[in-house]
């Protein structure tokens, strides 16, 4: 493995390269923001929101949302535009109190909304058979998560779909400069974490039939973009960064959690489904990082932290396994947790991870005092 020396992101994440000067891609894109003209992009999303505007019925756009800091930042920026949308939700399976107001909360903004539910015994199948496969529980949400939305856009003729960050330029990707603007077939391919599958791939997994899975059959944004839809990212145009979008979403009512982070360090995000945790932290095994790795990276690259600060709340944090999460997806897709961590260990990354002492390590990890357990 190999850190970069900027922030504290390894090479071993997906899109992630490590330049000769040892620093990495995404920090690279960040330091580029300010030759951006974000006045001139600003302006060109005015144009857009313009082309697609009408004082007829039907909707202008339509929006993903969750009801976390990005929806309300979606919400919020589309309505100044003067833009009629439609929002969409994939409820997960493992919705939390707090999810629930957030999304009650985004709804209040002034929006029309739906709130689409599978299946929850197709979703349990589903989650298992992709943990099974991949060792991501997480795919049937990601699945989900872009199809449905595509889907609803295509089949109520809405012009635009707007997407909230784009992951590809904010968490690393050698060729992120290249597709920032929209979400394509080619950025769903390589950032989708859906392991380059379709639901048809899935047909007979589990016992599931092309039938069970009929809400993961999704548009690609290309076949969007054929009938005149466009599928863009509002971080295009906009310096999207955390903080900033959740002042805007606490502004209008978005609530953090009480409790602190479920998931990494912000205790703003990832707040809306308990089996969101689980899927972060399996990272640990296949990559050797989890989530806080990802966002302390952020506050390091927006100047609100120190490198040395964020390796020392690392060390602080130690263990994140989320066990009562774990338990909780266990169940729902209804395995023990023993069985849970059996899955987990096929997965455990060799290239990343040593058995020394009877005990997995890290070797040169980040924290070199880190206790291991």
């Amino acid at each position: 493995m190999r850190w970069c020396a900027r922030c504290v992101l390894p090479d071993t994440r997906p899109g992630i390269v490590i330049g000769d000067d040892g620093v990495c891609n995404a920090c690279r894109t960040h330091g580029l923001r300010p030759e951006v003209d974000w006045a001139e992009r600003a302006r060109a999303f005015g144009r857009l929101c313009e082309s697609v505007r009408s004082d007829g019925p039907g909707y202008d756009a339509l929006i993903p949302v969750s009801g976390g800091k990005d929806s309300h930042w979606q919400v919020l920026t589309c309505l100044e535009h003067g833009l009629k949308p439609l929002c969409v939700t994939w409820r997960p399976p493992g919705r939390t109190a707090l999810g629930q107001a957030n999304l009650d909360n985004l709804v209040r903004l002034g929006v029309d909304h739906i709130d689409f539910t599978v299946n929850p015994d197709v979703e349990s199948r589903f989650m298992l058979a992709a943990f099974r496969r991949f060792g991501t529980p997480g795919l049937p949400m990601h699945m989900a998560i872009f199809g449905i939305p595509l889907a609803m856009a295509l089949r109520m003729s809405i012009p635009l779909v707007v997407w909230g960050e784009n992951s590809a330029l904010e968490y690393g990707s050698p060729d992120g400069l290249h597709m920032g603007e929209r979400l394509t077939s080619g950025w769903l391919a390589r950032h989708g974490v859906m392991h380059g599958t379709t639901a048809e791939d899935w047909i007979g997994s589990e016992g599931l039939s092309a039938r069970d899975l009929t809400p993961y059959f999704g548009p690609s944004p290309d076949d969007l973009e054929a009938k005149g839809l466009r599928a863009v990212f509002l971080g295009w145009y906009f310096p999207w960064d955390p903080e900033a979008v959740r002042r805007v979403a606490s502004g209008s009512g978005f609530s953090a959690s009480a409790d602190g982070a479920r998931t990494g360090f912000y205790d703003y995000a990832d707040v809306d489904d308990e089996f969101i945790a689980v899927h972060h932290w399996l990272k640990w095994y296949k990559f050797g990082f989890t989530r806080t790795f990802d966002n302390l990276s952020l506050e390091i690259r927006n100047g609100r932290m120190t490198r040395g600060e964020a390796l020392a709340e690392i060390a602080r944090r130690g263990d994140e396994m989320p066990r009562e999460d774990i338990e909780a997806a266990s169940a729902f897709m209804r395995i023990s947790p023993e069985e849970f961590f059996r899955i987990a260990e096929r997965f455990r990354n060799p290239d990343v991870w040593t058995r020394h002492d009877g005990r997995w390590t890290i070797p040169d990890f980040i924290v070199p005092d880190w206790e291991w357990t």
